[in-house]
């Protein structure tokens, strides 16, 4: 899998985040990330990019699935 590269869109997202905010993201980092930061392959604003998408994706897979999930039950609950 070739490595991540932050959109522009994402870059500005992140550049617009507090320092609170930031420090919440690094924290919820995977350790290649981190890593990639260590050896200078990204910038720290680059890396918060780049999870903030990750992020976007696994929200918008969630809501996703959820949603399935929901109509599913609702079906069952209107067949009750």
């Amino acid at each position: 899998m070739a490595k991540r590269t932050p959109t522009e869109e994402y870059l500005k997202k992140s550049s617009l985040l507090t320092k609170r905010q930031a420090e919440f993201l690094m924290m919820r980092m995977t350790g290649k990330l981190e890593r990639r930061i260590d050896s200078h392959e990204v910038t720290i604003l680059e890396a918060l990019a780049i999870q903030l998408e990750i992020e976007d994706e696994h929200r918008n897979e969630w809501r996703e699935r959820f949603s399935e999930m929901k109509a599913r039950f609702d079906l069952f609950e209107k067949h009750s």
